[in-house]
């Protein structure tokens, strides 16, 4: 299907936080006197506040709604989706309890034939809606408000019936509207209006939520360079805000990343070990650039005796990763850098370095955050990584450990030690990593890889999960990414299908 370039407003987000107290000077990576070394285990704190840097970093926004925002939304939705309204204004006012309790004796003589939006408030907090309402012979109008926060008033037939209101957010008016509606469509089993809505809410002035570059011909591999450095740059900004929120306390200090398009897809030949890499050295530079003292991690070798190996897919990456160009020789870009702020190590505690003081008395920086690169159990006896992974992530405390691609499912082993002894233990802490990005391809099969139908992504934290349609350009303009499906929660594969236009 063609769509005209012009339908779409698409805008490249950044986000950039503040420095701490030390600092990149001159050319070269320079220590700040004064620096406190005995902090406590999660040394976030003793950096400059990133609550200060969070807030900074973002644009400075209305704290409301304005008059073209709500007119255009409100005009929208009753012309397009009246029956989204209907259905809102039975459910979650008491309307629909009305309807129930006198259909009960009555047989269906009481409907709620119609409803409008007549407003929403500044605060994008409640709607205000005129229902038309037929009684036996007669016929009314009630005027009702709905809460977008409020769970269902009526029984209502829909898996999502309990799913919990948006959290409060730091979002623009109009993206934080779009979220607590997008929650109501779920509730009232109109899944498919979400991604309309984040459509409305990227051109009426938001944030941009959910939406990704043009061009990008992921079907095309290699990959062009600036496509590559896209999603380096996307990955590396949603893991500088994720551990700036976990030294806040918002999410887990358990975080894992992952990017699936084809360069970065194991399973696919079109696997690039390069890309991975080139990824991981950009996201450890921007935690680094705000003197955030990160060690990059690779397993080593699992297994017992002649059956010792490393997962194909990490074969030589420990090497690799120390022998890339950091730019950190003398007179360069980073100068300093290595063996200062970014260090390398493997899995397992031994790898957590605390602040200590040698031997020699010089004082050692204890690590502030771990990145491992796509830790994964093999086939095989005593060959899971989640022994060593769980006891590195105890010795880490509440410091940030970021997992890259992570495969911790259980693979085939003798004796059922990855099968059946232990397996829901494995499971638990497999999901207490909680997603912080996420960019993963959508194909017609699972076997078939080619042509790319869309993508399903998580492009920040705390941003809603979006699901996206590849779309041909007009005139062979070009390609586009557009919002189909929106949610709080991960949405199921059919579910995502069924929202995709023919």
């Amino acid at each position: 299907t063609m769509v005209s370039r012009a339908s779409y407003l698409l805008i490249i987000l950044s986000v950039t936080l503040l420095s701490g107290s030390s600092a990149f000077v001159g050319g070269q990576w320079r220590q700040i006197q004064g620096r406190d070394s005995t902090l406590p285990s999660n040394n976030l704190a003793g950096h400059r506040s990133f609550e200060t840097s969070v807030a900074a970093s973002k644009t400075e926004s209305l704290q409301t709604l304005d008059e073209k925002q709500i007119d255009f939304t409100r005009g929208y939705l009753n012309k397009h989706h009246g029956d989204f309204i209907t259905a809102v204004a039975e459910t979650f006012s008491e309307l629909g309890v009305t309807k129930a309790k006198k259909n009960a004796f009555s047989g269906g003589s009481y409907a709620i034939t119609d409803a409008t939006l007549l407003d929403i408030d500044p605060e994008g907090t409640t709607l205000e809606i005129e229902a038309s309402i037929k009684e036996r012979k007669t016929s009314r109008v009630e005027r009702v408000s709905v809460d977008l926060n409020a769970s269902p008033l009526s029984k209502i037939r829909s898996q999502f019936a309990s799913m919990e209101a948006v959290p409060s957010s730091e979002d623009k008016p109009i993206d934080d509207l779009v979220r607590r509606l997008n929650r109501l469509c779920w509730i009232v089993n109109k899944p498919k209006i979400t991604g309309k809505l984040i459509q409305l809410g990227i051109q009426l002035g938001g944030d941009g939520v959910g939406e990704l570059k043009e061009n990008l011909f992921l079907n095309q591999v290699p990959h062009n360079r600036y496509v590559r450095k896209y999603f380096y740059e996307m990955a590396a900004d949603a893991t500088l805000e994720a551990v700036a929120l976990c030294s806040e306390g918002k999410i887990s200090n358990r975080m894992k990343l992952t990017t699936m398009f084809p360069e970065m897809n194991p399973s696919m030949d079109s696997y690039r070990i390069g890309t991975i890499l080139e990824m991981a050295r950009t996201i450890a530079i921007k935690l680094a650039e705000e003197n955030l003292r990160v060690r990059v991690c690779v397993q080593g070798s699992m297994g017992v005796g002649i059956f010792t190996a490393v997962p194909k897919q990490l074969n030589g990456v420990a090497k690799l990763l120390q022998m890339m160009d950091w730019q950190a020789e003398e007179g360069e870009e980073n100068e300093g850098m290595i063996g200062n702020y970014l260090n390398f190590g493997g899995v397992g505690k031994e790898h957590v370095v605390n602040a200590h003081t040698a031997e020699d008395g010089t004082k050692v920086e204890q690590d502030d955050v771990f990145l491992i690169i796509a830790p994964q159990s093999m086939v095989g006896v005593d060959s899971s990584i989640i022994p060593a992974l769980s006891e590195m992530v105890d010795a880490a405390g509440d410091r940030p450990v970021i997992l890259m691609n992570p495969d911790l499912t259980d693979k085939v082993s003798s004796q059922g030690q990855q099968n059946v002894r232990g397996r829901q233990q494995r499971m638990d802490f497999a999901n207490s990593f909680k997603t912080i990005y996420h960019f993963q391809n959508i194909y017609v099969s699972g076997t078939s890889y080619f042509p790319i139908l869309g993508s399903m992504t998580k492009l920040s934290p705390l941003a809603p999960w979006v699901a996206h349609q590849r779309r041909d350009l007009a005139d062979d303009g070009g390609e586009i990414y557009i919002p189909v499906l929106a949610s709080e929660y991960k949405p199921q594969g059919d579910v995502i299908l069924e929202s995709f236009e023919s």
